[in-house]
């Protein structure tokens, strides 16, 4: 694994979302969402304020980050400033205050009903405060070059740990201590952790679609869902594979065949314009055709980034359009209570001819 990855362009980011305000009926916006400050200015802290202001940008934290602060935030068009919880208030009404915005945006989707007031009583009482819907998550939905690198090394680490952990499977393990084992040569490989609990779902746990790992040891003869990603430098990977030690009974086999069948549907559907709605329907209508459209009982992807699930929806009910950049998955699965279940999924890049996939695992079952 190479260690060269491209830079990030936080400051491009930045500009971006300062463009918007104005339609937004902002002229400044307060990001308190840590994910979305993250995606501003690389900034991994667990406590701080992101003021976009109309001359500039400002994190406020605390002194435990005051050395990662200024070293994270160099050259990204951003500048920090500490002061303890209980002075923090006063810092940012002075900062807003002295760029005399009128109208402050707020992240609705991440401030409190019990936060707002505070703020539109205590802290900004003479501006509007205007709630905003998604500014910075609709910069997120296109990923750049620096992005996507870093998510195919997330997913490059799971493919790794996956070929290394899979022989385990011989032994009969339980799903806990088979599901330990790859978490733990993920983080090996690099990454800082899993992007989400590890699913290990064999035998009738498979037709759980978020079974958590038991107890129970795994047969050789039954399917197992493997459903796991890794996160590095923040991104998240996700993959499922639907394996066995050795072949299961036919009608397993021919559930496999439908679940394969329709993934690689939905991933050949995948591309610019092509309706979300679209790829699901791809997957959906092969799986329907077998006959179990009502064992088919999740949307079919979701984007991926440094949240594990993101804009845009992969689903029936989605009205999203894929764009080059896109970065989703396709997870088609099938789940027949108390015998078994199997699922498939990659997280593929949008293109302006297609998609690619990062995951790149081969989806044979033993």
């Amino acid at each position: 694994m190479s260690d060269s990855l491209p830079a990030m362009d936080f400051d491009a980011r930045l500009k971006r979302l300062r463009a918007g305000l104005d339609d937004a009926g902002s002229d400044a916006l307060v990001v308190s969402s840590l994910t979305n400050i993250r995606y501003l200015t690389g900034f991994t802290g667990s406590a701080g304020l992101l003021l976009v202001l109309p001359e500039g940008t400002v994190l406020v934290t605390d002194g435990r980050y005051e050395t990662q602060a200024a070293e994270q935030l160099a050259g990204v068009g951003a500048r920090p400033e500490i002061a303890p919880a209980a002075g923090q208030k006063e810092l940012v009404v002075s900062l807003v205050s002295c760029s005399g915005p009128a109208r402050v945006g707020l992240e609705a989707a991440h401030v409190s009903w019990a936060r707002q007031r505070a703020l539109a009583l205590d802290w900004f009482p003479g501006a509007e405060l205007v709630p905003t819907e998604g500014l910075v998550e609709r910069l997120r939905r296109v990923k750049d070059a620096g992005e996507i690198a870093r998510l195919a090394r997330a997913a490059e680490i799971a493919d790794a740990a996956l070929l290394s952990v899979r022989p385990l499977l011989t032994s009969g393990p339980t799903e806990v201590t088979f599901g330990q084992a790859l978490d733990s040569e993920m983080r090996r490989l690099g990454a800082s952790g899993p992007s989400f609990e590890t699913i290990v779902a064999s035998g009738p746990n498979a037709a759980k679609p978020h079974h958590r790992p038991s107890g129970r040891r795994i047969e050789p003869d039954e399917l197992v869902v493997l459903d796991f990603g890794a996160v590095f430098d923040g991104y998240c990977s996700d993959m499922t594979r639907t394996v066995a030690v050795r072949p299961p009974a036919p009608s397993l086999l021919d559930l496999v065949d439908v679940v394969a069948t329709s993934q690689a549907a939905g991933v050949a559907a995948v591309g610019p314009g092509v309706a979300c709605s679209e790829v699901d329907r791809a997957c959906r209508d092969v799986v329907a055709a077998a006959g179990w459209a009502d064992r088919f009982v999740h949307g079919t992807g979701h984007g991926v980034g440094l949240d594990i699930h993101e804009a845009p929806s992969v689903a029936a009910t989605s009205s999203d359009t894929l764009l080059p950049g896109h970065v989703v998955t396709v997870e088609p699965g099938v789940y027949l209570p108390g015998v078994a279940g199997a699922r498939i999924e990659d997280t593929v890049v949008v293109t302006d001819d297609g998609c690619y996939p990062l995951t790149i695992t081969p989806k044979e079952l033993y």
